[in-house]
């Protein structure tokens, strides 16, 4: 039996513990702040998703291909501005940095694309166990089918993660997302959040932000963008690793078709 000193003790240590954890994260969350209003001045010199990508670059292919160069917002033609809108983020200008709406729908479809996953492993499963010999059997056939999930991200929730954030999917860190993101919108307005954004996101292996992915793919600098060039940008931004395999696809031309016609409405920062 443990006596009464020792349980206050324990409680006492497991007290502190608790709010050393407490004081860790506030003083966190003031690191955050601290870094996001400095943005509104300063441009950020990477991300956490670069970084990360440096890594990967250099553990896989010992080198590493990088291209990106800031260019202010003046520089990035407004084309591209608006393709990107139209295409990732529609509701860019009028929301507070998140979209509850977006975010439901985005859940229910993952939900139903997991649930046919399942069963569509469950059944090649079967087939497989059927066709396996005796002793073979018994062992689980490995999933065939993963699930095509689809984000119900904002530009502002997007810049948030690629900021700050690694690539887990877990409560925690799609809360924090909201926290900063919240943060972003309240210190900084849509045109900073906009250009940052531009400047850092990912066209493909190793090309970050608009001037890098305006020479790689055609040449030119952002700012001579003209409409169907920047909505085949805007086209690759979802999987940019993907689609810089065959960016003259007959799915991203048609897609880009599409952008073009929604850019006429889309009213820029």
């Amino acid at each position: 039996m443990v006596s009464a000193p020792a349980t206050r003790s324990l409680r006492g240590h497991a007290l502190r513990l608790l709010l050393l954890a407490l004081l860790c994260g506030a003083s966190l969350q003031l690191y955050f702040v601290a870094r996001i209003a400095l943005m509104a001045v300063i441009a950020p010199q990477s991300t956490t998703f670069q970084r990360s990508e440096i890594w990967r670059l250099l553990v896989e292919k010992q080198q590493v291909a990088w291209a990106q160069e800031w260019v202010d917002a003046e520089r990035i033609s407004p084309n591209l501005k608006r393709a990107v809108i139209a295409s990732e983020d529609a509701g860019f200008i009028e929301h507070g940095g998140i979209e509850w709406d977006a975010l439901e729908q985005a859940w229910e479809k993952n939900q139903r694309a997991e649930a046919a996953a399942e069963r569509r492993n469950a059944q090649l499963q079967a087939q497989q166990q059927k066709r396996a010999p005796p002793k073979a059997a018994a062992a689980p056939a490995k999933p065939k089918v993963e699930p095509k999930l689809v984000g119900g991200s904002t530009i502002s929730q997007q810049l948030a993660k690629n900021l700050f954030l690694s690539g887990e999917r877990t409560v925690f860190r799609k809360a924090q997302e909201f926290v900063l993101t919240l943060v972003l919108e309240a210190l900084l307005d849509k045109r900073r959040i906009l250009e940052i954004y531009l400047n850092s996101v990912e066209w493909g292996e190793g090309v970050f932000g608009a001037q890098a992915a305006a020479r790689h793919y055609f040449r030119t600098d952002a700012a001579r963008l003209d409409a169907y060039a920047a909505a085949r940008l805007a086209v690759m931004l979802p999987a940019p690793k993907r689609f810089e395999k065959n960016p003259g696809s007959a799915y991203i031309a048609g897609r880009a078709a599409t952008i073009v016609a929604r850019m006429g409405a889309v009213t820029l920062p």
